[in-house]
């Protein structure tokens, strides 16, 4: 029976641990700090073990047709991949695809091993939620390539409730700086809409809640391009707008106005440095206490015109608050890494390097475990 390598026990890994190891798996935990790993498993029952991490010991343990799970910090991902790949073990990672992971992929097809990333929340779920948007648009009797086509999907780790700052960090808030820092390309008025500020693209966003409409900030992130192939939108369809970005509550943008202005005009020789010290004192003001509940939101959206008609428009919505099986981040992420995990044994993912998997079956699993997780899950078509 082929064994879990599960590495790493941190903020966003337990919850699908303990789903594979109450599924009967066969598991070997690796985590730098053994004792943190014991009392994140305290009460769970089954076939595992606790070892200290290192390449090493991983490259000890792990022998053919295994699964090495990597929730370590990203700069891990392609050397335990190298590692996975010269034992013949499979991979799996929740990260998007490095270009030097996506250079393994010849490597891995010879050895007929996958690696499989991009498999958690964002990028994940919001995959799920994006092919099976375009396979029901696609499989509709309004498809047509000659109509324009609208694709809005953001994502946002919030706290319960709103505080004054309309954020809370639970890791280190540089990571969040210098994300600011960072240049996104996305698809607006069918032209190439690039934005180096993302405070300067912020704009509102209104979700159809049970409540009634609740309104959001939004902005882009990264580069959505290579996205319109992975949700086979790129075979001839007229994109008017592809966007994929994050998601804050209503005032983020001028809670945050000191900070943008900060890394605005930050000294590229002492910017390092001063980000650092921004981010311990965030970290000191704006984290997360014990017991205190994080909250989840994603949304996908589709929405197709023939003219100026709107001739088709479906939404997922996706809101979840954390509870005593781990804060919300933890659950949606991890668990949809486990269920990768599972799918990889069940040989029912392609070999080489992949993505989250488009194939129907795979993607309804997805969308139904995120179901299970949420309080609110919804699909909503707004023409019906």
């Amino acid at each position: 029976m082929s064994k879990i390598h599960w590495l790493g026990t941190g903020l966003s890994a337990i919850p699908g641990l303990k789903m594979l190891i109450e599924n009967g798996h066969s598991v070997i935990v690796y985590n730098r700090t053994v004792e943190k790993a014991r009392e994140a498993l305290i009460g769970i029952e089954g076939d595992y073990r606790i070892v200290e991490f290192s390449l090493e010991a991983l490259e000890q343990n792990a022998i053919a047709e295994d699964v090495v799970v990597s929730m370590l910090p990203g700069n891990f991902h392609v050397p335990v991949a190298e590692l996975s790949l010269s034992i013949g073990a499979h991979f799996v990672s929740s990260s998007y695809i490095s270009d030097e992971m996506k250079a393994l992929h010849e490597r891995s097809l010879k050895e007929n091993l996958c690696l499989v990333n991009e498999v958690g929340l964002d990028p994940g779920i919001d995959h799920s939620m994006s092919h099976a948007l375009v396979e029901d648009y696609k499989k509709s009797n309004v498809f047509s390539t000659e109509n324009k086509h609208s694709f809005l999907s953001y994502c946002g780790g919030l706290s319960d409730v709103p505080n004054d700052f309309c954020y809370k960090f639970s890791w280190s808030p540089l990571g969040v700086l210098k994300a600011l820092m960072s240049t996104s390309v996305s698809i607006r008025d069918s032209q190439i809409y690039t934005v180096h500020k993302p405070w300067e693209a912020v704009e509102l966003y209104p979700l159809p809640m049970p409540w009634g409409e609740d309104e959001f900030e939004v902005y882009p992130n990264r580069d959505s391009i290579p996205f319109i192939e992975q949700y086979q939108m790129d075979n001839g369809l007229k994109i008017d707008q592809f966007v994929r970005g994050t998601l804050r509550y209503k005032g983020w943008k001028d809670a945050w106005s000191d900070i943008f202005s900060e890394v605005d005009t930050l000294d590229p020789e002492i910017a390092e440095d001063r980000l650092k010290a921004i981010s311990e004192d965030l970290w000191n003001k704006y984290s997360y206490r014990d017991a205190e509940v994080d909250r989840v939101i994603l949304t996908v959206e589709l929405k197709v015109k023939n003219g100026s008609k709107v001739i088709w428009h479906k939404q997922f919505l996706l809101d979840t608050l954390g509870n005593t099986r781990g804060s919300a981040m933890a659950q949606l992420v991890s668990c949809s890494v486990a269920l990768a995990v599972e799918a990889v044994l069940n040989k029912e993912i392609p070999k080489g390097v992949t993505a989250a998997p488009h194939q129907s079956k795979l993607v309804k699993r997805w969308l139904n475990q995120a179901d299970e997780i949420s309080d609110h899950f919804v699909l909503i078509d707004h023409l019906s």
